[in-house]
């Protein structure tokens, strides 16, 4: 188990993909990448369903800013994680990694929900370097304002580091992308998971060294790296972001779900080399 201790529940995650966006591999490395190849993101969020409720991982974005953003709009998220069982209106715990655009939109889906940040990632988007145009390209205001509002009524839990959400899924600062990101750790079946979120977008990223052009810290991004292997038990046992690769790794979470929701409590049907230090 990771920094905030040790605990016997276990707990069933899905990855639910909701949105798609067409990329080229030089897009995707800082400093470029000589292949020109196809290197597509996929969205997902995350759900989180054990003996003390579900916890929703993130909150992703709505068909407005699918539209904005140019990005593919697979399905709705509320759409998609009712498919995998969850009543977004009942969920009480909602993890936002970061507060980038593609992780904290739909804003009055959780009506119930307390939400969990990093102090440091509130104190990021909301300070003096958001005046930046470069770096508050990933951030969207409405996004931002609506999290301030949400900490006006009581519902946003600060974290600082490491912190517990309920007995066995704990969240870990990384920082690198986002000068707040976190990691969640899961106790399941198989073991502890980790969703990185975009601690590690790909798993090139995390295998091969390398960074995601949208940063705030390379050595904290690379430092992150170590962190995910820590507080996981193998290479299988970490989720990056925004891998499609990632729909292939595991089974589905249901009949008929192939290619858009998965379940990662269980053993992926593709096995991946445990990478080294970058």
């Amino acid at each position: 188990m990771g920094d905030a201790g040790v605990s016997d529940a276990v707990h069933e995650v899905y990855a639910v993909r909701y949105a798609h966006h067409d990329r080229r591999a030089q897009d995707n490395y800082l400093l470029g990448d000589p292949h020109d190849r196809p290197d597509p993101l996929a969205y997902f969020v995350w759900a989180i369903v054990g003996p003390h409720g579900v916890v929703v991982v993130d909150s992703g974005f709505d068909a407005d800013m699918a539209r904005r953003r140019h990005r593919t709009l697979v399905r709705p998220v509320a759409e998609g994680l009712a498919a995998v069982g969850v009543d977004c209106a009942a969920v009480e715990h909602v993890v936002v990694t970061h507060l980038h655009y593609d992780h904290a939109g739909n804003h009055d889906l959780f009506p119930r929900a307390r939400y969990h940040l990093q102090d440091t990632e509130m104190a990021y988007a909301t300070g003096r370097c958001m005046h930046h145009a470069h770096v508050r390209v990933p951030f969207e205001a409405d996004d931002v304002v609506a999290m301030v509002r949400k900490v006006f009524s009581g519902r946003v839990a600060f974290h600082d580091g490491a912190a517990q959400i309920v007995p066995g899924v704990t969240v870990h600062r990384i920082g690198g992308h986002s000068r707040g990101l976190q990691c969640v750790q899961v106790e399941t079946a198989r073991g502890p998971v980790v969703l990185a979120s975009d601690a590690s977008h790909l798993y090139a990223h995390l295998e091969q060294g390398r960074v995601f052009p949208i940063v705030d810290s390379v050595a904290d991004v690379l430092e992150g790296y170590r962190t995910l292997r820590r507080l996981a038990a193998s290479a299988d046992h970490i989720v990056p972001g925004h891998d499609p690769l990632v729909l292939t790794s595991y089974p589905p979470a249901r009949q008929g779900m192939d290619g858009w929701a998965v379940r990662l409590d269980v053993p992926p049907v593709v096995l991946r080399p445990l990478p080294g230090a970058p």
